[in-house]
């Protein structure tokens, strides 16, 4: 089994800063792309950011210039460093990552976590 964790959700006020962290656990040969996803209340999940293995990068429009994705492969961990917050970026933070669980397997296959609360407010 594979189980994607996430934290560093919160409150913070609008300009303030977030770090979301998502670690992978389990049976994990090797992880491909990982991404961030949010979903608000009443909208349809969309893309906040992917990065691939070798590290290219890719930002929804809402987030370009204020967000940025990393990796450690060696923790199988993604992050989020997320600037200059609005209030229009609060919702649920889920991460994603793209894993072989063996070198037998044909196609990785796709992760989520359960998702962590992001609120910015005043």
């Amino acid at each position: 089994q594979v189980q994607l964790v996430e934290s560093g959700g919160g409150l913070v006020q609008p300009g303030g800063s977030l770090r979301l962290s998502c670690v992978a656990s389990g049976s994990i040969f090797r992880i491909n792309a990982m991404g961030w996803y949010r979903q608000a209340p009443g909208k349809e999940r969309e893309l906040v950011a992917t990065i691939t293995s070798v590290g290219s990068t890719n930002y929804g429009d809402s987030v370009k210039g204020r967000f940025t994705i990393s990796r450690d492969n060696a923790k199988n961990t993604v992050y989020l460093q997320m600037n200059s917050l609005k209030p229009e970026d609060t919702a649920v933070y889920y991460c994603t990552q793209t894993i072989y669980r063996s070198e037998y397997d044909i196609a990785a296959m796709d992760y989520w976590g359960q998702g962590t609360q992001v609120t910015v407010s005043s």
